[in-house]
C-alpha cells in the first residue's frame, strides 16, 4: 500500500475520532441530568464531573463538579453515611469517622479557596477529628489573588502559621479520570454543604432524644431546595435569612458574655456581674424566640399553617384616593377595538340611561396599565380577549374590574415566576365576569389583605393556594368556580369575614381551610357557607386548624416541636408528622353525606367542648349541655362544621377566662366574648367525592 494511501487512512481515522468525540460531547449535553429539580429516581450517593475553572489570568486544572447534587442525593448521603442516628453532640464525631473511611489519606491535589486568594496545593495528610488536611504548595506555583499584597512567600507564611493545616471545606479536589478520588471529592462536598447550609452554632447544645437528622437536617435540607427552586415567597425567604443572621449575632454575644462571666472572680465586681447576668437572661430569652421562629419556617407543615401572615393594611403599594380633578373614569381594555365591539359598548354601556354622559373614557391595551391608572371609584371594563400579564395586579383603591361578556371569553393569564397574582386591600374592590389563570406562582391566585373584595361570576384556575383572606379582610364570593389549587381553595384567617354563596370548589388539595389560633379569642372569623358544591378534592371539603388539647394552658408558639399530640376521645386520629419530628393530627368526621337533609344554622345556646377524657368542660362548677357534641357518625356535613366551630368558640372563651384568672382578673366581659359568633350561617352545601370526607380537624 502506498505511503499516500496510508496518510489518507490516518486522516480519515483522525476525522472519525474527532467526530466521535463531538458526538460524545453532544450526547453529554443533550442527556445530562436535570439539576433544577429535586425529583427523580436517583439512588446513588452522588455524581461528579469535571469542570473548567478560569479565575482571572490563572488557569487552574479541572476540578470535580459536585455542587449541583439533587435533594435525594444529599438526603441519602447524610442519612445513610455521614450522620445516621447520631444526636446533636455526636455530629462532629460521626462526620470524622466517615471521613477517615472515605478520604484518600494523601497524594491528591486541590485548590485551596479563601475570600482573598485561590492556590493549588497537594494534600500530604489528614486530621479528620479537626476536619483539616495537611497541605503543601504545588510546583509550579499557581495562585489567583484578590489583593496585591499576597504572593508566594506570604502564603507560605500563612501555611507555616497554620502548621500546614487548612479546613477541608476550603479544598476543591482536582479532577482525575482514574476514579480514585471521586469519593474524596464527593465526601468533602457533603461536609462543605453541611457546615454552610445545615449546621448551626447552637445545635451542639441541643439535648434531644430524637436523632439530629430527623430533627434538623431533613427540614433544613428541604427548605434549602425549596428556596433554590423558588417555591417560597421572597418575603418569607428574606425573613428567614434575617432571623438566622440575628440569631447568629445574639448567640455570639451570649457566648462571649458567658465566657466573660466564667473568667471573673466571684468576689469582685458583684454589681457588674449581676447586670451582666440580667443581660444574659435577656439574650437567652431572645435566642429562644428566634430559634422557635426558625423551626416554624423550617418545618414545611408549620410553615404552611403559620408563617408569612401579612398584617392588615401592610400593602406593598399606596392608595391614590379620589382623582385630583374630581369625577370618575371608565377604563376600557381591549387588545383591538372593532366597529361592532364599539357599537355594542355604546348601545349597552354608554347610553345616557346607563352612565353619566359627562364621564371620561380612557382606552388601554394592557389591564395592568388600566388598573395603575385608576383612582377611587373608577371602573375597568375588560373586553373579550386573552390578556397576558407578567407582574402582579395590585389594587389599593375601591374600583370595579368587570369583564364585558362571559368569563371564558375574558382570560387574564399570569406568566413568569412571581409571588403574587392579584393583591387587594381597597375598602371595596369588585372583580366580576372573567377568568384568571395562574402559573409558576408561590402564593395564591388572590390575596385579600384588608378591606372588602367581591368576586362574582369568575373562574379561577389556580396553581398553588386559591384565595387567601387575611385578618380583618372581607370576602364575598358568589357564582364562582375555583379549581386546581395545590393547597386549599380558600384559606380563611382569624379575624376575617368570609361569605361563600353558590360557588364550586373542586380538584384542590382541600376545599376550604379555616385557620383558628388559640390566641385569637376576640378575633374569631365570620363565616357564611351556603349552597356551595365542594367536590373532588384530594383531602377534605372543609378543614379546621386548631390547637391540640394539650395547649389549653399554653400559647401555641411555646409548644416545643416534637411533643406528642393527644387526640380527643371518640375521634379517629391519623399521625402524619413522623418525618419532621412533629405530631400533626387529622381528625376526620363523617364521610357519608346526606345533602337531602338540608343545612342547619347556628343555635345560640351553650355548646360543649369535649376534652381528651371525653368529659365536657365545666364553668363555675356547672356542666355544659352536650346537645351538640360531634361524636356521632351519622351527622351531616353542614351540621358537623356547625358543631365543631361552635364548640371551638366556647373553648376559646373558657381558655381566655382561665388566663384572666391567672392574672388576678376575676371579672370578664362575658357578654362581649360570647356575642362574637364564629359564623353567620352554614347551610345547604353539597359535599361529594372528597378524598378524606366532608370535614376534618387538624390539631397542632
Amino acid at each position: 500500500m502506498s505511503d499516500g494511501r496510508l496518510e489518507e487512512l490516518k486522516m480519515e481515522d483522525t476525522g472519525m475520532s474527532r467526530d466521535m468525540g463531538s458526538m460524545r460531547d453532544v450526547r453529554q449535553v443533550l442527556f445530562q441530568e436535570d439539576a433544577d429539580s429535586d425529583y427523580g429516581s436517583h439512588r446513588k450517593l452522588g455524581r461528579v464531573s469535571p469542570q473548567r475553572v478560569l479565575a482571572g489570568n490563572v488557569q487552574f486544572p479541572d476540578l470535580f463538579q459536585t455542587s449541583t447534587l439533587l435533594f435525594y442525593e444529599r438526603f441519602e448521603a447524610y442519612k445513610d453515611y455521614l450522620l445516621g442516628d447520631c444526636k446533636p453532640p455526636e455530629v462532629r464525631e460521626f462526620i470524622a469517622e466517615y471521613l477517615e473511611r472515605a478520604l484518600e489519606p494523601s497524594g491528591w491535589k486541590a485548590v485551596w479557596r479563601t475570600d482573598i486568594f485561590e492556590v493549588l496545593v497537594e494534600v500530604s495528610g489528614l486530621s479528620c477529628s479537626n476536619l483539616k488536611a495537611v497541605v503543601r504548595l504545588c510546583e509550579p506555583f499557581l495562585c489567583e489573588c484578590r489583593v496585591d499584597c499576597v504572593n508566594e512567600q506570604s502564603i507560605r507564611d500563612i501555611l507555616e502559621a497554620k502548621e500546614q493545616k487548612v479546613p477541608l471545606q476550603e479544598l476543591y479536589v482536582v479532577f482525575d479520570d482514574s476514579g480514585e478520588y471521586d469519593q474524596t471529592a464527593m465526601s468533602i462536598e457533603h461536609v462543605r454543604f453541611f457546615y454552610q447550609n445545615i449546621w448551626r452554632s447552637w445545635d451542639e447544645e441541643e439535648e434531644d432524644h430524637i436523632d439530629y437528622f430527623t430533627r434538623c437536617v431533613e427540614p433544613r435540607l428541604r427548605l434549602h431546595y425549596d428556596i433554590l427552586e423558588e417555591r417560597l415567597p421572597s418575603e418569607l425567604v428574606w425573613e428567614y435569612r434575617a432571623i438566622l443572621t440575628r440569631c447568629d449575632q445574639v448567640y455570639s454575644k451570649f457566648i462571649n458574655l458567658q465566657n466573660t462571666l466564667s473568667r471573673r472572680d466571684s468576689d469582685s465586681g458583684c454589681e457588674l456581674d449581676n447586670l451582666s447576668m440580667v443581660e444574659g437572661m435577656r439574650m437567652d430569652d431572645e435566642l429562644d424566640n428566634l430559634k422557635r421562629k426558625l423551626k416554624l419556617i423550617e418545618n414545611p407543615l408549620l410553615r404552611y399553617l403559620f408563617c408569612y401572615q401579612k398584617s392588615p393594611g401592610s400593602c406593598s403599594f399606596k392608595k391614590k384616593g379620589s382623582r385630583p380633578s374630581g369625577g370618575r373614569v371608565m377604563h376600557v381594555v381591549s387588545t383591538s377595538m372593532s366597529i361592532q365591539m364599539l357599537m355594542c359598548l355604546t348601545r349597552e354601556r354608554l347610553e345616557p340611561e346607563s352612565c353619566d354622559p359627562s364621564q371620561e373614557i380612557q382606552f388601554h391595551k394592557d389591564i395592568l396599565e388600566a388598573v395603575d391608572a385608576c383612582y377611587e371609584g373608577d371602573l375597568v371594563l375588560v373586553c373579550p380577549g386573552h390578556y397576558v400579564v407578567h407582574s402582579q395586579i395590585s389594587i389599593a383603591d375601591s374600583i370595579h374590574i368587570e369583564g364585558y361578556g362571559m368569563p371564558d371569553d375574558i382570560i387574564i393569564e399570569k406568566q413568569g415566576k412571581g409571588d403574587k397574582f392579584v393583591e387587594c386591600c381597597g375598602s371595596h374592590v369588585k372583580i366580576s365576569n372573567m377568568k384568571l389563570i395562574q402559573h409558576n406562582a408561590v402564593e395564591g391566585i388572590i390575596s385579600i389583605l384588608g378591606g372588602k373584595t367581591e368576586l362574582e361570576n369568575c373562574v379561577l384556575q389556580c396553581e398553588t393556594t386559591g384565595i387567601t383572606v387575611k385578618k380583618s379582610a372581607e370576602l364575598q364570593m358568589t357564582y364562582c368556580d375555583l379549581y386546581g389549587a395545590k393547597g386549599a381553595g380558600v384559606e380563611i384567617y382569624p379575624g376575617s369575614n368570609c361569605s361563600l354563596i353558590d360557588n364550586g370548589i373542586h380538584h384542590c388539595r382541600d376545599g376550604i381551610l379555616i385557620k383558628d389560633f388559640i390566641d385569637e379569642v376576640h378575633n374569631l372569623p365570620k363565616i357564611t357557607l351556603e349552597m356551595n358544591v365542594i367536590h373532588n378534592n384530594e383531602g377534605y371539603a372543609v378543614v379546621l386548624v386548631k390547637p391540640g388539647p394539650e395547649q389549653d394552658e399554653v400559647r401555641p408558639e411555646t409548644k416545643q416541636e416534637g411533643e406528642e399530640v393527644r387526640p380527643e376521645t371518640k375521634q379517629e386520629v391519623n399521625n402524619i408528622g413522623a418525618d419532621g419530628g412533629t405530631s400533626d393530627v387529622i381528625q376526620p368526621e363523617s364521610e357519608e353525606m346526606h345533602p337531602e337533609d338540608g343545612g342547619h344554622s347556628k343555635d345560640e345556646g351553650t355548646e360543649p367542648m369535649v376534652e381528651e377524657n371525653g368529659d365536657p368542660l365545666t364553668a363555675g362548677g356547672e356542666d355544659i349541655p352536650s346537645d351538640y357534641c360531634i361524636a356521632s357518625d351519622d351527622v351531616d356535613g353542614n351540621q358537623a362544621i356547625v358543631c365543631e366551630l361552635t364548640a371551638n368558640s366556647r373553648r376559646k372563651t373558657m381558655i381566655h377566662k382561665k388566663r384572666l384568672s391567672t392574672l388576678g382578673i376575676t371579672e370578664a366581659d362575658d357578654e362581649q366574648i360570647m356575642s362574637q359568633e364564629m359564623f353567620v350561617s352554614i347551610a345547604d352545601n353539597l359535599f361529594k367525592r372528597n378524598g378524606k370526607g366532608s370535614f376534618g380537624i387538624f390539631l397542632f
